[in-house]
């Protein structure tokens, strides 16, 4: 039988940097970004600082295809990318690293930044008179007085906002690393013999993930969050996909299915991936009026859409990035550097900009575009202010 090709990059080879997952990651914070932009001007069932009267229902598909695969490959990429990093350091020096990167920013918005961004949003909007940061802040945390919608102050619930996949992934790595250091480790396999996993076992793992994800919302319906044993911010709808794509990332890494996985079983994935998002935004904008679909109906369709959908972009665009942009230029270097920081500060950016031109006569989608090309550009822009700091850009 003939040996599998060498996966190794050229790129890869030369300077062991995976630049297509830089550039991945870059386009995928870039997507959270406009997530995040369409909460005021679309139909979507979270909370949000500001919001438009009117909303723009194009959104609405834009959402749901969104929250069923972006985060989810993230996860995959950090799982990925974890393994390598334990495996280039010692088991403390790993754990250690991995609380200063993701634990000091958690704790550092815990503790002042969403509080405060909080604070200026009602400012903003005139509901806390002249009460003073101080007193809203010892209000939403230590007293009985009137703290922002949907914050639980410290206890019984800590509130992370939209770092609670910076949270997970937290949890994650100090796990791995505990079962690594049991020594209950996930088996080497050579790069030389690496392949990639077969078409069958994908459709048997796109099964198995729409099965648990449809049981596990019985109880826990999409967007419903929690505060598991009171640290711990879920919403279990999502834990199957997401867990599973983050162990997957792990067990890649040991198998190089990222470098291996062939050309021609990428570009129909992506296809797969396209079609089935494609097919959502034609039946939420209008085909759902000529064929409606029951509710239980849905019920069982909407998980293996979902899972379909998840493993057909996260394959193809692994595999696009890797075949069209495994390389770097100045610009994307800056912006891969700074990528960590706009995620975490991108959310007061869009905020402000939203609140500015929240009074200018333009449609809800012709906000939502022009939010998004203002604020994705300050976003990195303040993430490289941020990162200046040697200190700061140690975590960062």
């Amino acid at each position: 039988m003939a040996q599998p090709s060498d996966p190794l990059l050229p790129e890869t080879r030369a300077t062991g940097r995976l630049y297509f997952l830089d550039n991945l990651r870059i386009a995928l914070t870039i997507l959270v970004i406009a997530h995040h932009v369409g909460q005021a001007y679309g139909p979507t069932g979270g909370a949000w600082p500001i919001q438009e009267a009117t909303r723009a229902g194009i959104l609405g598909p834009f959402f749901t295809v969104n929250r069923s695969f972006f985060m989810s490959l993230f996860f995959l990429i950090s799982g990925y990318l974890m393994v390598m990093s334990y495996d280039r350091s010692r088991p403390l020096v790993f754990v250690k690293a991995r609380l200063v990167r993701l634990g000091v920013p958690l704790m550092a918005f815990f503790l002042l930044v969403i509080p405060l961004q909080q604070y200026l949003c009602h400012r903003l909007t005139g509901d806390l008179g002249t009460m003073s940061f101080g007193r809203y802040y010892a209000d939403c945390y230590f007293g009985n007085g009137q703290p922002p919608a949907g914050w639980k102050g410290l206890w019984p619930e800590m509130n992370f906002g939209h770092l609670w996949y910076v949270e997970h992934l937290l949890l994650f790595s100090l796990c791995y690393a505990l079962l690594r250091t049991l020594r209950l480790r996930l088996s080497q396999t050579d790069v030389a013999q690496a392949r990639p996993p077969r078409t069958w076992a994908i459709m048997l793992f796109v099964l198995a993930l729409a099965f648990a994800s449809a049981t596990i919302r019985i109880w826990y319906p999409i967007d419903k969050w929690i505060g598991f044993l009171g640290f711990i911010q879920v919403a279990f709808a999502d834990v199957p996909r997401d867990l599973s794509f983050f162990i997957l990332g792990a067990v890649a890494y040991r198998r190089q299915w990222l470098l291996s996985l062939p050309n021609r079983m990428g570009r129909i994935w992506l296809l797969l991936g396209i079609t089935l998002a494609a097919l959502w935004y034609v039946y939420a904008m209008g085909l759902r009026q000529v064929l409606p679909i029951s509710r239980n109906t849905m019920g069982i369709v909407y998980p293996i859409w979902e899972a379909l959908l998840c493993c057909g972009l996260c394959i193809g665009l692994l595999y696009w990035f890797r075949a069209r942009l495994n390389r770097q230029t100045r610009w994307s270097q800056a912006l891969a550097e700074g990528q960590y920081a706009a995620y975490l500060f991108h959310v007061p950016v869009i905020v402000l900009i939203q609140y500015a031109v929240a009074n200018i006569a333009l449609g809800p989608f012709s906000k939502f575009l022009f939010v998004t090309a203002v604020g994705v550009p300050l976003t990195f822009l303040l993430a490289h202010g941020i990162r200046h700091p040697a200190l700061v850009r140690k975590v960062l």
